[in-house]
């Protein structure tokens, strides 16, 4: 891991308007070079191919650490634990399987960027539960689709809604959603006094038009795509349909609907929802370990 470190030589709490202005300038990798730079150093521990595999992807941490400015964290840290994720999915990465760089690093800088945040967050440290911490790190974007930014409390619909979504209480989605409200910060808002720069120009990058980060994007949802529906084989008839109605749908079917359909109560509903929907996710997490494609 020495090696590894080694290939890593700046660091963004340095000075980060310079750190995103640098890390512009590392090439992107072709898909046979990312190929043969990782053999040398899946073969060979070879730290100057590890160095290029890393610095190659630094600008994709910095855009995946960006979504997560709205904790309250320094953005610097936030790069440098995602760096951290980068460094080990180059370590664990496996180009044998036929998957980008782009794609596997992902799960690992989101995954090294959670667990920091968890971290430093002091309701962590109060027993937090699996399903809070889903909500913990989907609500911001649930409020945001649903058009619910604005400071104070969520409409009891709303809460009902995100609550059904996530498997969790009514209560739990108030709660949290008090102690994460607070100013958001945008990649709009300038650097400097004097207004001349915005974060998004330090990631912006015209001559590759961001074909990296599109590219893994693409590469991953297909990858959650088969797996999905690989692991809706552990469900069974009655929870697929259910799954497939209330998630999997543009026009979910309310739990009174479905209550209607299968003669029980709302409530039975819901609880077959959330049971089933968290068999989903564990079956799928069982693939994605099983394939390498995420942190085991």
């Amino acid at each position: 891991m020495a090696n590894m470190k080694s290939a890593l030589t700046m660091s963004p709490e340095a000075g980060l308007s310079r750190y995103l202005a640098e890390i512009r300038k590392f090439p992107m990798l072709e898909k046979d070079q990312e190929f043969m730079l990782a053999k040398r150093w899946q073969e060979h521990e070879d730290s100057d191919a590890a160095h290029q595999l890393v610095t190659s992807h630094l600008r994709l941490v910095a855009k995946i650490a960006m979504g997560y400015r709205g904790y309250g964290l320094p953005i610097a840290e936030v790069i440098s634990e995602g760096n951290v994720g980068l460094m080990q999915a180059v370590k664990k990465f496996d180009p044998d399987k036929g998957f980008r760089l782009a794609t596997y690093a992902m799960w690992w800088i989101r995954a090294s960027i959670q667990e920091y945040i968890l971290r430093s967050w002091s309701l962590v440290k109060m027993g937090t539960t699996a399903a809070q911490k889903k909500l913990f790190f989907n609500l911001r974007r649930m409020k945001s689709q649903m058009r619910a930014l604005e400071e104070g409390d969520l409409h009891p619909d709303q809460v009902e809604h995100i609550a059904t979504k996530l498997g969790v209480t009514d209560d739990d989605v108030i709660s949290m959603n008090r102690r994460l409200s607070g100013p958001d910060a945008s990649l709009n808002a300038p650097m400097r006094a004097d207004g001349e720069a915005e974060w998004q120009d330090w990631l912006a990058d015209d001559d590759a038009d961001d074909a990296e980060e599109e590219l893994a994007e693409s590469d991953e949802f297909s990858t959650r795509m088969t797996l999905l529906q690989e692991a809706m084989g552990a469900l069974n008839e009655r929870e697929q349909n259910i799954i497939q109605e209330r998630r999997l749908t543009e026009e979910p079917k309310t739990l009174e609907d479905l209550a209607q359909v299968y003669g029980v109560s709302r409530e039975r509903i819901r609880q077959i929802e959330v049971r089933a929907f968290e068999k989903l996710q564990n079956e799928m997490k069982r693939l994605a370990e099983e394939r390498g494609l995420m942190p085991a």
